[in-house]
């Protein structure tokens, strides 16, 4: 039996990365603004992430909001102030919970890996996990060689760039902080299953 529509995958994770840095910028002005569309309109208009052009920016930073919409408020305060080791993480707990197909891969492929010593995470490894998915969800089925290319890129990018994979593909594990800890553990399941980790 197929997914209906209410549950297919969204896909539009391929801007930039992580954003942690972008998140980082982002975050404080929600803060001050409490408000998402002002949010939104004031980083297009005074260009807070630097965009070469105003097309990019307008992406960069609705993908950003996207992924900090997804964090809780207690999350949202802390982002600007911990280690960019912390942001990685938390961003990446971000696009987990943004992104069901990302989010699922973290759990039954890079956390499992971790778990039975495998050792690495591969493109092979993504697309066995995908064409599992896809019998389930026809979206997948209709994203084209280049697309699906890109999503795997940019899947492997944002597990680089929070610390869970080396780039030759080797898992490394995770020493979440106790901060971090805590916000992710707010959830019920923890949201620790998206990292390699044997912490529960």
């Amino acid at each position: 039996m197929r997914h209906s529509a209410d549950s297919r995958y969204s896909l539009s994770f391929t801007t930039g990365g992580l954003l942690a840095r972008e998140a980082a910028v982002l975050a404080p002005v929600y803060g001050k603004l409490r408000d998402w569309a002002k949010v939104r309109d004031t980083a297009v208009e005074e260009n807070l992430l630097q965009a070469r052009t105003h097309s990019t920016g307008v992406r960069r930073v609705r993908e950003t909001l996207n992924r900090l919409s997804v964090l809780s408020e207690r999350e949202l305060e802390i982002l600007a102030d911990v280690t960019a080791t912390e942001r990685g993480h938390l961003m990446w707990a971000a696009a987990c919970r943004r992104y069901q197909l990302i989010g699922e891969f973290a759990e039954e492929v890079l956390h499992e890996r971790f778990l039975t010593l495998a050792g690495n995470v591969s493109y092979e490894d993504y697309d066995t996990f995908y064409r599992a998915k896809a019998m389930w969800h026809d979206e997948l089925d209709d994203v084209t060689d280049l697309s699906y290319k890109k999503l795997r890129q940019v899947l492997f990018k944002m597990m680089v760039e929070a610390g869970l994979v080396s780039k030759q593909g080797a898992i490394e594990p995770v020493l979440l902080s106790a901060r971090v800890t805590e916000c992710l553990t707010e959830r019920s399941p923890s949201d620790i299953r998206f990292f390699p980790t044997r912490t529960v």
